[in-house]
């Protein structure tokens, strides 16, 4: 029998970073998403899932860049609202694929599952870590600056993160 898992926003968070200026990695999220999940058992060797995030709620801690972030140099909120995952097949790893800014391309991100667990509430959880990365260029984010130096402002490769925790329905 299938059973559905809702997604705890709560104990849950989409992370990302880039690498800016060749030194260091700026790191961001996504604030607002939710995840389908539908399993045959708590084992989730089979399942169904699909991840949709409000690429709006993308989050820098720094309101200009996230304003930039936002408009056609990177996301284009306003006709891409949402980034969507679909999961082919999950184990040690998660398979599926991944639309933003309306370009879908396969990916690969590692997984751990945390378990299973019930809270002192009496709510079946379960939780799952995962980690990957993508190229912005495979989505059309190409908006880059070369510095007097050499090398440019900012990484294709992204870095991408998250823990997710879910209640069992």
């Amino acid at each position: 029998m299938a059973t559905k898992w809702t997604l705890d926003n709560a104990h849950s968070e989409i992370t990302f970073k880039v690498r800016h200026m060749m030194i260091s990695n700026v790191k961001g999220e996504f604030t607002d998403f939710h995840v389908d999940l539908i399993s045959e058992d708590e084992n989730f060797q089979n399942v169904q899932a699909k991840a949709v995030i409000k690429s709006d709620s993308i989050n820098t801690k720094n309101a200009d860049r996230d304003n930039h972030l936002k408009n056609s140099d990177f996301f284009n909120t306003e006709k891409n609202p949402e980034i969507v995952f679909v999961a082919n097949s999950l184990n040690e790893e998660v398979t599926g694929d991944i639309t933003i800014n309306g370009v879908t391309r396969p990916i690969t991100l590692d997984v751990e599952f945390g378990g299973v667990n019930v809270d002192p509430w009496g709510n079946t959880k379960a939780g799952f870590s995962f980690e990957g990365k993508l190229k912005r260029s495979d989505f059309g984010l190409n908006w880059n600056a070369a510095l007097e130096a050499g090398g440019v402002m900012l990484s294709d490769d992204v870095k991408i993160a998250g823990e997710l925790q879910f209640i069992k329905a």
